[in-house]
């Protein structure tokens, strides 16, 4: 059985980086439209909880327990936390040249949470753009 290899192109990865910015920004952002700022209230009046609620934290905790292990799994520590550098680094030259930004706190909340995105976009992309670079691939189990 022939099976069709689809290739991974900007498109491909424009799309995990969108899923992830949608994870980050959706989980907390400072505009307070987050999961982080609905549920805020509940915690200090359990009255104010609902279903929906637990509905959403369940399927946020799923979605970054995905991105977290696929990101672990593909980077490992180390690609991990060079990931982390880079896109630190990125947030450090935005900074240096548009030095403005550096004492508005919501800016700089956005961008750390950009870059958060970039790291899990990175680590669900990496295998996907290692098997481009180096002709290897990645296997998680085996048959027999």
């Amino acid at each position: 059985m022939a099976s069709r290899r689809v290739k991974f192109t900007w498109t491909n990865y424009l799309i995990r980086l969108a899923a992830a910015l949608a994870l980050v920004f959706s989980t907390y952002n400072p505009s307070e439209w987050s999961f982080f700022h609905w549920v805020q209230p509940a915690t200090l009046d359990f009255a104010k909880a609902n279903v929906f609620m637990a509905l959403a934290g369940i399927v946020l905790l799923i979605a970054w327990v995905i991105f977290l292990r696929a990101t672990m799994h593909s980077l490992g520590v180390i690609g991990t936390l060079l990931a982390v550098a880079f896109f630190g680094i990125l947030i450090w030259v935005v900074l240096t040249y548009l030095p403005n930004l550096k004492n508005n706190l919501e800016i700089m909340t956005w961008l750390v949470l950009v870059g958060m995105a970039g790291v899990l976009s990175a680590g669900i992309s990496w295998s996907h753009v290692r098997r481009r670079m180096t002709g290897q691939i990645d296997v998680d189990e085996t048959d027999g």
